[in-house]
């Protein structure tokens, strides 16, 4: 069965879904949902690129400032904790930056928090040392150093939500065709915009992701100390929330191209929505995560020394003129179309005061 017609059946059978249960199922139900589908899903082949799958150099940036909070952590035995690795990419090229610090690398513990078992299993062909594997975060022991996410959120289920005159919530129905219908948002909805200061002019439309608050307790109750790096795109209240987002801000990718109709292609596009920084620095602060700062990733990996990073390895490569051709493209995409539409925040927890280099703009 497809699954469309498991989707359309849960309808039959309990009546409109929320649009949060219609993605969540479209992006993780167990085999047909697209995140656990063997479905090639990041690089050329697939449906869309990940700062991580373009340049080893965004990996080597991110252990640039790993090494400084193992520095400001008294160089102590120090954890990662990556949520949602993907192709394994991006801790593979940690991984390779930090083995010239051996004083880190030996007390080096990296574990991964992946709940796609395709994508799990993709990783473990592909990392093979210093790399574990856990279904939650509770099962990793006493954790002392950063939490890692990169695009993670962006791929949480959301409510949808519309306001007319007052709240109401995006439910899926079927009837020759998945359609929406409103119900009257529930009080943790309404909430959400009051605990912000936001008021929403009649005939907004906009996403609310609960998850990413479930997402912070559990982190900030694990993490004995350290640091949590988030990188994703999306922005503050302000912009969120602004006029020309008033249609929201839900996209699919599929096949590098992208539409805003969820109903197609069920299980075989991605579906996204921005991320509220506003949010997610508030719940943070209410749960024991102080910011450190919040940057775009041009100006996180800039400040980390992407460009002279990359110069002395054009200088050390045969083609040159090859590679520069190369890096050219690679940084149109990192830090010009995706790193400026792209958000870094950094919190800590039992961590000293100190700015960072990534946030030093």
């Amino acid at each position: 069965m497809v699954l469309s017609e498991i989707i359309r059946e849960r309808i039959a059978s309990e009546g409109p879904i929320s649009f949060r249960d219609f993605m969540e199922m479209a992006l993780y139900y167990p085999e047909l949902g697209y995140y656990n589908s063997p479905k090639n899903k990041i690089g050329a082949n697939g449906d869309f690129y990940t700062s991580a799958s373009l340049s080893a150099s965004f990996g080597a940036m991110i252990a640039r400032q790993i090494e400084e909070m193992w520095q400001l952590l008294d160089r102590k035995p120090f954890t990662i904790v990556e949520y949602g690795a993907g192709t394994g990419l991006l801790c593979h090229d940690i991984l390779d930056y930090l083995k010239d610090n051996t004083a880190l690398y030996d007390s080096l513990n990296y574990c991964i928090i992946e709940k796609s078992t395709p994508m799990q299993e993709i990783e473990k062909k592909y990392l093979h040392e210093k790399v574990s594997w856990y279904d939650s975060i509770k099962n990793i022991p006493e954790i002392r150093g950063c939490i890692l996410s990169n695009e993670l959120f962006d791929n949480f289920a959301v409510h949808q939500v519309v306001m007319q005159d007052i709240l109401k919530e995006v439910y899926v129905d079927y009837n020759y065709g998945f359609k929406e219908v409103l119900f009257p948002a529930k009080k943790e909805l309404i909430d959400y915009f009051n605990s912000l200061l936001v008021q929403l002019p009649n005939g907004f439309r906009t996403e609310i992701n609960l998850e990413i608050k479930e997402w912070i307790i559990e982190v900030s109750q694990y993490l004995k100390s350290g640091y949590v790096i988030t990188i994703d795109y999306g922005g503050c209240s302000s912009d969120i929330y602004a006029i020309h987002r008033s249609s929201g801000t839900l996209l699919c990718y599929n096949k590098h191209q992208k539409n805003d109709n969820p109903f197609q292609l069920i299980g075989s596009q991605d579906i996204t929505s921005h991320v509220n920084f506003t949010a997610l620095t508030n719940w943070g602060n209410e749960n024991g995560l102080e910011t450190c700062g919040i940057t775009n990733q041009t100006h996180f990996l800039t400040a980390l020394g992407i460009k002279q990073y990359q110069n002395a390895i054009m200088n050390n490569h045969e083609n040159n003129s090859q590679t520069k051709i190369h890096e050219t493209f690679i940084n149109h995409s990192l830090l010009m179309s995706m790193g400026l539409k792209f958000k870094v925040l950094i919190q800590r927890k039992g961590a000293v005061q100190r700015l960072l280099k990534g946030l030093n703009q």
